[in-house]
Formats: C-alpha cells, structure tokens, sequence
C-alpha cells in the first residue's frame, strides 16, 4: 500500500521558514508591515512545500469567509467570462475563491437579491460589472452590509480603491481618428442602449472626435440599438436604406456590429470596399468571421485581474495598497478586414 504524503501545513512554513505561524498568516493574506525580503522567503517556502491554506480553518480563525463575488448583469457573454478569468488568475493565488452571480437589473428586487447573496455566502467582497456596477444605490447596500467592492466601469463613479475604468472616449477618439483618416466623412452610428453610461461615453466620445476633425454626425445616421445581434441588424438595414448611404458605421459593441454586416451582405453591399464597418469589444468571433471585424479590445482580463488585486488589498484593510493599484485601462483598437479607405 503507498504511503500517503503529509500535507504541509502552516506550522511547517513557518518553521522551514524560521518565522513566526503569525508573519506566514499576514504574508497569505497580502497584509502590510512585512520586509520584502521576509516575503519573498516566505513565499519561496510556501512554493516549496506546495502549501496552500485550508479555507474553511482560516475562516474560522479570522472570521472571514475568503470568498469573493463577481455580480454581474451584461449581454456580453465573452466580457463576463474574461473578467471572471482575471479575478480567479488572481484571487486564487491568495486564498480565496469565486462565486458568480447573474443579476437583472430592471428587476425591482435587485437590491435585496444582492444583499441576499452576500449574506448567505458571508462574502468578503465583490466585483461589480457594468451596468450593475454604475448603481449607487447598490454600493451603498453593500457599505451598508460591510462587504468590500470593487466597480469596472466606463466612466470614474468613486474612490481610486473602489474602481477600474476603461477608457471608452480614448478608444472611440482612436475609432474615429481612423476613420477620418481613411477618407470617411457620412459615418453611421449604431448606438448603445440608452441609460448605460458606456453606451452614452462611447457615442459622445465617438461625436465629439468627429467634430474635432470638422465633420458633423448627421441626426440621419444615429439608430438607436439594444448591444444585441437584432438591433445591429434592424438598425445597419435603416442606415443602408437611406438615399445617401454612409461609407462607414460604428457599432457600440461587436454584437451589432456582426448583424450591421449581415445587413450589408442582405443588401448586395461588399465590406469593407464599400462599406466599412467597426464595432467594440473584440468578441471571440470578432476574429474569426470571414471578414474579421476591425473593433475595440477592452482588456477585460487585465480589468478584473487589477479589480481582484484591489479587493483582496480592501478586505485586508489596506486602502493604500488598493488606492495604488492601476485604476485607469485604455482599450486597444484591432484594426482587420471590415475596414479601407474610402473609394474616390
């Protein structure tokens, strides 16, 4: 019969290490007052012995609980799913896990629905993703119930501890910069649904660069769109049908960007020589579609790898640390197939 190998516990860490059960506790749990050098020793040790803290013993002795929530309610699946691979990249390694939970926020009992699950899990904090994240009245529950958060937004709604950004006005400026230097001048806009401050940041950042390089949106070339397949197509098909057709759209997001496309090839209308077309997010597909679709790389992972690092710095009370943390992500514009010069 084959042995069993102990498993090495923090007392062993502790005496390989030649330090105090106390300064292994605090180098786990990313607490301050720790020389640098103890640390890195420390955590040399802890590799070395595979060691990796119980949960459930370490909740008890601290009365935590050393899990974490994602809350989250977008319609874009792939965002979620990348921002749920940057916290785990990251909260794993300190000890903690992650619990997900959808959200609807035209849900009336949202709030309670939220209070509900940070009570019944005890969590110690939480990731908000847009557009739950934009909610005060949210936030302050969770101040309310002493559960840390972190908000990934579009636009800065709090402390420096308390968020991650993306910079959606310096990639719509990019978007339209490109654009204006392909020779586009009647560009079509597919807006974001209205009472999402992305979709509001994206459209004004987008307006206000075009003006900036002296062209006007014509009122002709807004549609309005839901982030969805359908309002992409329902709206391309508007834009399309009118006399003087653009030369390029902007999509808020690559969901309607993919049914803008569709609309076009319905229409007998070539992309990217005729027509050129951008979205933003940069969905798997985005890439991988037979004309690839020139879009907006949000760096979701990046953003919920940094929202991680400040919430477990929150939950160990060290606002300095987590104030420090990059607070600020500026996507990166992907340019591919659906996009050329303007033909003369």
């Amino acid at each position: 019969m084959k042995e069993q190998v102990k498993k090495a516990t923090i007392n062993d860490v502790a005496r390989i290490a030649d330090v105090s059960k106390k300064t292994v506790s605090r180098i786990i749990n990313q607490a301050p007052g720790v020389r640098q050098k103890t640390r890195d020793h420390v955590l040399a040790v802890i590799k070395e012995l595979d060691y990796s803290p119980d949960p459930q013993a370490r909740g008890l002795a601290s009365k935590r609980s050393y899990i974490l929530g994602l809350a989250y309610d977008n319609p874009n699946a792939s965002f979620v799913s990348d921002v749920q691979q940057g916290v785990l990249s990251r909260c794993r390694d300190r000890g903690y896990e992650l619990v997900v939970h959808p959200c609807d926020m035209r849900s009336k009992s949202m709030i309670n629905e939220v209070k509900h699950f940070v009570e019944r899990l005890k969590l110690d904090g939480v990731v908000l993703l847009p557009p739950l994240s934009e909610s005060n009245e949210l936030v302050e529950m969770l101040k309310a119930s002493s559960c840390q958060y972190v908000r990934i937004l579009s636009v800065s709604l709090d402390q420096p501890e308390h968020i991650v950004v993306s910079s959606d006005r310096q990639a719509v400026k990019e978007i339209a910069d490109y654009l204006l230097g392909l020779g586009h001048q009647r560009i079509g806009c597919i807006l974001g649904p209205k009472g999402h401050k992305s979709a509001l940041e994206r459209f004004e950042g987008f307006r206000d660069a075009l003006a900036e390089g002296g062209i006007t949106l014509d009122e002709k070339m807004l549609v309005q769109g839901s982030y969805t397949f359908e309002s992409g197509l329902i709206g391309a098909e508007q834009l399309l049908s009118q006399a003087i057709k653009p030369t390029a759209i902007f999509a808020s997001n690559d969901a309607m960007a993919m049914g803008a496309m569709v609309a076009a090839s319905r229409q007998g209308i070539e992309v990217p020589s005729q027509l050129s077309i951008i979205g933003f997010d940069d969905e798997p597909h985005a890439s991988r579609i037979a004309t690839a679709l020139t879009t907006v790389n949000q760096q979701a992972i990046k953003m919920g790898q940094l929202a991680a690092e400040k919430l477990v710095f929150l939950c160990n009370k060290d606002i300095d640390q987590a104030s420090a943390i990059q607070s600020l992500v500026v996507p990166k514009l992907m340019i591919r197939q659906s996009s050329s010069k303007v033909k003369t």
